[in-house]
């Protein structure tokens, strides 16, 4: 295994370059073994998860579902703040910045990306939370090549550009998970649940994120700095595919027609489980009668 784990390191070195020594020693990081072990039991329980649940009674996972949500999104909160505030400590330039020019600034926003990298990990239950509630029909493609990539994408940007033009995408998405947990969070409460009116809205805001972080990208490249230009146009490949996704899924979703198709869907569902949007489990548990089917949400 030490010589695997080697190679493999020289094979790194040898496509990316030497490392950011910044990050030596960090939990998972100094080895992809365990962040690509992670993914693969995850798509193995993606596959044989719905299988081990067929003849079995859906879950409730209320409980644990309003802890979940309530956690995410004051983690994502704090991301949020914390990136808003190293940006602005080390004056980070919106056009390009590299990752080894403000200092301890640099430092602040490579401590908080460790924590982006790992949520990335705990938002892995979100899949799970669907396979115990028998939600099965919400693991789609969209679904899962999102969590199982950002992990292993993440591992990669923190072994090698951890902070400076890396901070953009990661700021946009902790604040649109802070609202996209948040409405799941309150949409535990029955009696609040009629006055939440901003679901769509949420998905707008993924694709209004995946446009600001490819043109922030683009001047990474256009008026290019010390930061490595492959990983830029990496990010715009990845953020393609994003739009791609998530345009169909809205074009599916809130137009009549993808409307009328999935109600039908959840009303044929055996369990009458409650859907999602934007790929997270809501925190409500649908096993009770008097529950109606929500549309399907995507991350």
């Amino acid at each position: 295994m030490e010589n695997f784990d080697a190679s493999l390191s020289t094979y790194f070195k040898a496509l990316l370059g030497p490392r950011d020594t910044r990050v030596k020693g960090w939990f998972l990081l100094d080895n992809y073994i365990p962040t690509f072990i992670c993914s693969v039991i995850y798509l193995l329980i993606v596959w044989l998860g719905p299988k081990y649940m067929k003849n079995r009674q859906p879950f409730s996972c209320r409980g644990i579902l309003v802890v979940y949500n309530l956690g995410l999104t004051l983690l994502s909160l704090y991301m949020f703040c914390e990136l808003v505030k190293g940006v602005w400590e080390g004056r980070y330039n919106f056009f390009c910045q590299g990752t080894r020019s403000a200092g301890e600034a640099d430092m602040k926003i490579i401590r908080v990306l460790w924590w982006y990298y790992f949520s990335k990990l705990i938002e892995f239950m979100d899949t799970f939370f669907f396979i115990l509630r028998k939600n099965n029909h919400q693991i789609t493609v969209l679904h899962v090549y999102h969590h199982a990539s950002m992990l292993n994408i993440w591992w990669f940007v923190m072994n090698w550009v951890p902070c400076g033009h890396s901070y953009f995408g990661a700021t946009l998405n902790s604040f649109i998970h802070v609202l996209m947990y948040s409405y799941y969070g309150l949409s535990s409460v029955p009696s609040v649940r009629p006055y939440l009116w901003w679901k769509k809205y949420i998905t707008q805001g993924q694709l209004l994120q995946f446009v600001l972080t490819i043109i922030q990208t683009s001047c990474g490249v256009l008026w290019p700095c010390t930061f490595p230009l492959g990983w830029l146009y990496f990010q715009i490949g990845y953020m393609i595919s994003l739009i791609t996704l998530f345009t169909n899924f809205y074009v599916q979703t809130y137009n009549k027609k993808g409307a009328s198709r999935r109600k039908e869907h959840l009303k044929d569902h055996q369990n009458g489980s409650v859907a999602a949007v934007n790929g997270h489990t809501n925190s409500f548990s649908s096993l009770e009668n008097n529950v109606k089917p929500r549309k399907q949400r995507k991350d």
